[in-house]
């Protein structure tokens, strides 16, 4: 095989690999590699989803127009991972790492960060096995191994984010350590998975090092001989009835349930929030990841609105109105969200308030009011859409939107979906907000989703990827 074929595969089932499993970590992900083989070879590009479009003007800036990336050549067998690099790449809404190896003397990964990540590290560690397997992989020239490397990267999740707590633990002083993270990891899911008489887990449990476990305040612990092993899934299970909706958290070493404690944990400690049907890994006060249906998740769980923000700061409302509106709105759909119930928000922006039919009062509710914002809560509960003005108020609940079909209309979406994509084609200041009981959230406006997926076109094999300076000019 010639060297550009080899280099083709190897790049094609690495990078769609990558892909595949940042895809599942994340939402839909893309992934891109700007790479020199030799210190002075060209620099190439993978980009076959267009990940870099529209940073062309840094790229060629960083690449073409000075040689500082090219570094001197690696002699060691260790690859080297260069922070420094990234922070000058400094391409907006991008994450990346920058690997140098004896036989791959540049890699710089780039994949999308996701406005609702929890943390970036697990995803960078991710990068990281992508260019540790070119690496190896240039290194051996073996083809019959590139079939492995993007399976391996399809299923990284549980060791992305090992690695980044162990890293992390590292820089907080904790290089001696007597935790093992993976039977935490393995355990969280368990638990997380297993009801008790039909609900979902609840409570905190929380991995101290076990110099530290002086400094807890315990409430009460368990004898050697009686406390649970973390494998232990339906005993934990069990365990965390107790220090549900309290301050009161279960204590453990790594391996075995301590005691259950309050107050502030000591040291670079582990915690896992279990939150009914999904719950959060956190190292301190820093968040990792999330959980949910068996699996770990980067994303923070909260209903990205974006879309929403971008059509009020078109309208004529003053921007502390926006905001304001913005937050009401965020913590409806949260609240909704987390209640495991659907509704329907129809956010009113024209000056001159719909009339819609539904459930009045004689006064409308204040929303900027705690009390009256918890009521809107409950009554989001009601069928029918609950209907908010720019003069932040809450003017009806029950309220139905009807109009003529449009297309666009997906009957596997539900009545609520549809009515929206109806009833916004017909009213053009309109935008509603659907929350389905399965936690999808949905803007709508014109008889659009605005929220709607992207689906990028599967990767189906690529030819040697072009000089990047190529790539730049076209």
């Amino acid at each position: 095989m010639s060297m550009a074929s080899f280099e083709n595969i190897c790049i094609f089932h690495i990078l769609d690999g990558l892909r595949d499993g940042l895809s599942h970590f994340s939402h839909p992900s893309r992934a891109a590699l700007i790479y020199a083989e030799t210190p002075g070879s060209p620099p190439r590009i993978c980009d076959p989803q267009d990940l870099l479009s529209g940073h062309e003007p840094k790229l060629r800036d960083y690449y073409l127009y000075s040689n500082q990336w090219r570094g001197d050549a690696v002699t060691g067998r260790e690859m080297q991972l260069r922070e420094d690099e990234e922070n000058d790449l400094g391409l907006s809404g991008i994450i990346s790492l920058v690997a140098r190896s004896r036989h791959m003397h540049y890699q710089a990964w780039f994949t999308e960060q996701h406005p609702d990540m929890c943390s970036v590290g697990p995803t960078e560690r991710w990068l990281e096995y992508a260019a540790g397997l070119v690496s190896q992989n240039f290194a051996t020239r073996d083809v019959q191994n590139l079939d492995t490397a993007g399976f391996i990267l399809q299923h990284c999740a549980t060791h992305a984010i090992r690695d980044y707590i162990v890293d992390e633990r590292s820089r907080q002083g904790w290089l001696d350590t007597r935790i093992r993270v993976y039977p935490f990891l393995d355990a969280i899911l368990g638990v997380s998975a297993t009801q008790e008489e039909g609900e979902w887990p609840r409570g905190r449990v929380v991995v101290v090092e076990p110099s530290q476990l002086d400094r807890v305040r315990f409430i009460c612990r368990f004898p050697s001989l009686e406390q649970p092993h973390l494998h232990d899934i339906k005993h934990v299970r069990k365990l965390l009835q107790a220090v549900e909706e309290s301050g009161r958290v279960l204590v453990s070493d790594g391996q075995r349930i301590l005691g259950i404690a309050i107050g502030p944990m000591p040291g670079s400690y582990l915690a896992a929030q279990f939150s009914g049907t999904h719950g959060f890994l956190w190292i301190k006060d820093n968040l990792i990841c999330s959980f949910l249906d068996g699996r770990f998740h980067s994303s923070n769980q909260r209903a990205n609105l974006v879309q929403l923000e971008e059509q009020l700061l078109e309208t004529e409302m003053e921007m502390g109105e926006q905001h304001t509106l913005l937050k009401i709105v965020s913590l409806l759909v949260n609240r909704v969200r987390d209640r495991k119930h659907g509704c329907t928000l129809v956010i009113d922006t024209g000056e001159n308030l719909l009339t819609m039919s539904g459930q009045h009062f004689e006064k409308d509710l204040d929303l900027q009011e705690s009390s009256q914002l918890k009521l809107a809560c409950s009554l989001a509960k009601l069928d029918g859409a609950l209907h908010i003005g720019r003069d932040l108020k809450l003017h009806g609940f029950g309220c139905l939107m009807d109009g003529r079909s449009v297309p666009g209309e997906n009957r596997a979406r539900g009545a609520r979906f549809n009515s929206a994509l109806r009833f916004t084609a017909e009213h053009e200041e309109i935008v509603v907000v659907v929350v389905s009981a399965d936690r999808p959230v949905s803007i709508i406006k014109n008889g659009v989703e605005l929220t709607a997926k992207c689906h990028f076109e599967q990767i189906h094999g690529l030819p040697r990827p072009p000089l990047l300076a190529e790539w730049i000019m076209a």
